[in-house]
């Protein structure tokens, strides 16, 4: 059953990936981008490959599991009560394109990432890079895998260990608490604004931690799971599991292994 979903999961974000986004690739006109009202730190935009994928994604993924609520990135920006599916008995999750910002100035990375959830809790993900290829997935208890093959996390191995800096989305006055914390313990590279990117660095060996400080579902459902299954440890900075239905609560560490993951939270614990 597991196998023959992704596949079928597989083929969906495919068609949507060729259809809706590449073919915009470096081709967007002013007025296929516009401005998204957004609580963070950094401005986001939209633009019509997000939704126009998000489209094809959710026709696809109904016709899979048609009892399955499905929440996506732009409808629950169109209508927030979209969030309420999150509590559903299954749930689809759509990030139609990450790092559209990336995908908006004509630079990589950029994918796009599918969940499934049960009762708030991710038990299947799924991650196309739309340029590479790339297909990371997971299953809950069976494992990770990259282009069908089988893979565990490994950390980088560099010393001071690489910590991706997401220091961006914090408010002023604790980012620089925060940067003054961490900095000297470790390598701070900048994130990718893509957790398509993001979450297969730590599994790959390039990124040993990341901190996140927005946690929406569509970001973090698929790659958790991922990095969690590959033997990561992607938690809350208490150590509680990561549940989509708890969406709104800030924090996030991810590490490429649970000492590394271990290391971080104890460091932030004492900064609190």
């Amino acid at each position: 059953m597991t196998a023959a979903l992704t596949r079928a999961v597989h083929a969906i974000m495919r068609e949507a990936s060729e259809q809706a986004i590449l073919p915009r690739w470096r081709q967007l006109a002013a007025h296929e981008v516009e401005a998204k009202d957004s609580a963070g730190t950094l401005p986001d935009v939209v633009t019509i490959a997000d939704r126009e994928a998000e489209e094809l994604l959710a026709e696809g993924l109904a016709r899979l599991i048609p009892e399955a609520a499905i929440v996506g990135e732009e409808a629950c920006h169109a209508d927030p009560a979209v969030f309420n599916g999150l509590s559903a008995e299954q749930c689809w999750i759509i990030d139609p394109l990450d790092g559209t910002n990336n995908f908006a100035a004509g630079a990589p990375p950029f994918g796009v990432l599918v969940a499934l959830a049960e009762a708030g809790e991710t038990v299947g993900g799924w991650i196309l890079d739309c340029l590479t290829g790339r297909f990371c997935h997971a299953w809950r208890g069976a494992g990770a895998f990259v282009d069908g093959e089988p893979l565990a996390a490994r950390p980088t191995g560099r010393t001071p260990p690489v910590a991706a800096n997401s220091l961006i989305y914090v408010e002023p006055g604790r980012r620089e608490i925060l940067g003054a914390a961490i900095a000297p313990h470790y390598t701070l590279v900048d994130i990718p604004r893509c957790a398509a990117e993001q979450y297969p660095r730590l599994v790959l060996g390039e990124n040993d931690v990341a901190i996140f400080q927005r946690t929406l579902p569509w970001d973090h459902a698929a790659g958790a799971l991922f990095v969690n299954e590959a033997g990561g440890k992607v938690a809350r900075p208490d150590g509680r599991p990561y549940r989509v239905s708890e969406w709104d609560k800030p924090g996030l560490i991810g590490a490429a292994t649970p000492r590394l993951w271990d290391e971080m939270a104890t460091r932030l614990a004492q900064l609190d």
